[in-house]
């Protein structure tokens, strides 16, 4: 089967940041790869800078971006142009048809209409083989230009080598940040005595080197069709360029193409369905194409071939591999526990990467985005770790490491808010975060209690038994935020007081990206015993019942303003359960797991069915980097991981006719509620 044949990578792009669809870029990389490239159609959005309807080209851009939200790093823009070169956004643009316009994971080919020119490339690990064609008279270039920070540009005639470096990034780390970068032309190719270099955006003059923050190059040719290649590194021009040998050396754009093709074919074949429908199959493999695009390999080969990094925290080069682009809070619920199925090796040198920023910064990641960026709270990298742990992917000294990372950040303040747990000092006090210090306080107890609960897991999986039980009764924390008069968990003050001026439908302040209807019920460890809190487990389903009857309301007053996600949630129009975003995304299982499995199947069915699909419009909200996609991967399968850290799924709906998982026949029946991690391995 050709997989990639059912991969819309537009999938999730038609997004702006007052309604997200998605909030996807149509990504042309490798699986995991650092290298990725894709259409800029409109730089003065910033972020949201690709709109699949929009009539105009401004570029491919060289993209590490994993949000809108968190930005780009390491950016730069290439395009092609005949006669006078425009250099500046209000000159480049071309009109584009987008109709006509090649966007794959493994080939990516775009016309510009006003030069009569047309770009190509396939994906490597660091770079990318290219291909440009003139149908033109008037003179053809190749331009490179910088979108941020300082850069340099320099061509060599002799070897025909465009080197140079640029220090682009969304936060400059204390350490510094440059990606180096090489391409390789053939210098019969190239009109050395036509090179123009820009060091403003409207200047123009001849020359082979340039320096500063927005600067471009124009490489002339002599010859209407022009081959090239090229790869970055973290680390310097030498690795570049050794990173180039090792990927682009006597390849043809073609090979390179299809040997992308191959490696995604493999990754896509991990599961084999067969649906109702053409368009539920492409929903699916558009969504398992999302699902192994982030986090980004963040690590090269040295001449031996050993991994090596650079290390955002002290500037220096480090042995050992290296992820980034992965927010936990969105990731740890569904895609880190689908790779402990179909991507356990990877899985495995993922964690071994997030503890190497242990190491050399201090802190387990929260947000890494080539430098910390600890937007979202909470260190959700516990439910990774764990979930790593009781599946068996993570060996002992890696855990060990691990395990100490938790147990600090558990305990230890941080005097920087981007690491750690915010609060901690109080929650290990009290047994919960009071208001008064920190906002979002509710969620920061609950994802504590959770953390704890994951802490105790790994402690198990070494047998440190005290240390377990210490954490599992810290686990239960989450007591102390519920209120049994509403239902809801509840702000308290440093006093135990419930903050006196509740509405169950004001957005923010004490909660994350929502109200108490959608971030009362993650106690994803403890179910059993949180629904005992309401009285018998038929009060409990009430309630979650209630939160699908409720009306999608809610107030702005914490905020402001409107945010994204409140738009969204009214939008898909399931009541309450915003499962537009992360904190609602077990609501739909806590009917299963309590009995009522026909209840999950409704909903689950409903909102696959209604809110997701392959086309640009392909899901409720965000993304979030492999998060929503593998969601509804799990959903299709009919099985859900309502707790990181247990090696067990939630039965759901299989809503694909049949399955193979890793070549195996898969199917749910036969299972009445739990399903073992090991029928799955």
């Amino acid at each position: 089967m050709d997989y990639l044949n059912y991969v819309n990578i537009k999938q999730g792009t038609r997004s702006n940041p007052r309604f997200s669809n998605g909030n996807t870029l149509p990504l042309t990389q490798l699986p995991f790869a650092m290298a990725s490239f894709t259409v800029q159609t409109d730089g003065s959005r910033e972020s949201w800078f690709y709109h699949p309807d929009d009539k105009s080209i401004e570029g491919v851009r060289l993209t590490h971006q994993p949000s809108p939200w968190i930005g780009d790093y390491g950016a730069l823009l290439m395009l092609v142009q005949s006669g006078i070169c425009g250099t500046d956004y209000r000159s480049i643009w071309s009109g584009f048809d987008q109709t006509k316009a090649t966007l794959t994971p493994n080939f990516l080919s775009v016309r510009f209409i006003k030069s009569n020119a047309s770009l190509s490339l396939a994906p490597t690990q660091t770079g990318a083989s290219m291909q440009l064609i003139f149908d033109d008279y008037r003179t053809p270039y190749f331009t490179l230009m910088s979108l941020g920070g300082k850069s340099k540009f320099s061509y060599d005639k002799d070897t025909g080598k465009l080197t140079g470096y640029t220090e682009n990034i969304h936060r400059m780390p204390k350490a510094g940040f440059r990606m180096y970068f090489i391409y390789q032309f053939d210098t019969d190719d190239v009109d050395v005595s036509d090179i123009l270099i820009s060091k403003t955006p409207r200047s123009l003059e001849k020359g082979v080197s340039v320096e500063g923050d927005k600067i471009s190059i124009h490489i002339a040719f002599k010859n209407n069709i022009v081959n090239l290649s090229m790869c970055t590194s973290y680390i310097s021009y030498e690795q570049a360029e050794l990173n180039l040998s090792r990927e682009l050396k006597n390849l043809s754009l073609k090979e390179v193409s299809d040997s992308a093709a191959f490696i995604w074919q493999e990754h896509l074949s991990r599961i084999e369905v067969k649906t109702n429908s053409i368009k539920q199959m492409k929903t699916f493999y558009s969504c398992l194409y999302r699902c192994f695009l982030f986090p980004h390999k963040c690590y090269e080969l040295d001449i031996n071939e050993k991994p090596i990094h650079f290390s955002p925290y002290d500037g220096k080069i480090h042995d050992g591999v290296r992820y980034t682009d992965s927010g936990f809070w969105d990731t740890f619920r569904t895609l880190f526990p689908l790779f402990s199925i179909i991507a356990k090796e990877e899985y495995k040198s993922m964690l071994e990467g997030f503890v190497n920023d242990y190491i050399e910064s201090g802190w387990l990641p929260r947000w890494p985005s080539m430098v910390e960026v600890g937007c979202m709270p909470s260190t959700l990298i516990d439910a990774v770790i764990a979930d790593a742990a009781v599946k068996n992917i993570a060996d002992r000294p890696l855990l060990e490491k691990a395990l100490e990372g938790m147990i600090k950040h558990a305990n230890v303040k941080s005097d920087d808010k981007k690491h750690g747990r915010n609060g901690v000092e109080d929650y290990i006090k009290l047994g919960y975060v009071p208001y008064e210090d920190e906002s979002e306080s509710v969620n920061l107890t609950l994802d504590a209690a959770y953390g704890d609960f994951c802490i105790s897991v790994v402690a198990d999986k070494l047998g440190k038994y005290e240390l377990k039980e210490e954490y599992l009764n810290r686990s239960k924390n989450y007591i102390h935020l519920f209120d049994k008069s509403t239902g809801f968990m509840r702000a308290k003050d440093r006093n135990g007081q419930f903050r006196p001026d509740f509405n169950k439908f004001m957005w923010g302040r004490d909660y994350t990206e929502g109200c108490a209807w959608q971030n009362s019920f993650s106690v994803y460890h403890d179910l059993e015993n949180f629904a005992k809190l309401y009285g018998e487990d038929a009060d409990f389903i009430r309630m979650i019942t209630e939160i699908f009857e409720t009306p999608p309301l809610y107030y702005t007053d914490n905020y402001g303003r409107e945010i994204h996600e409140m738009t969204e949630m009214a939008s898909a129009d399931f009541g309450q359960c915003a499962i537009s975003n992360q904190p609602s995304f077990h609501i739909p299982y806590l009917f299963s797991y309590f009995g009522m499995q026909h209840r999950t199947d409704y909903w689950v069915e409903r909102i696959c069915n209604e809110v997701f699909s392959e086309d640009e419009s392909g899901f409720p909200g965000d993304e979030d980097n492999g998060a929503t996609s593998s969601w509804y991967i799990f959903s299709s399968l009919g099985l859900y991981p309502i707790c990181p850290g247990k090696a067990e799924y939630i039965k759901g709906p299989m809503l694909v006719k049949s399955a193979k998982i890793l070549g195996n026949k898969w199917s749910n029946k036969g299972f009445t509620k739990i399903i073992p991690h090991d029928v799955l391995s």
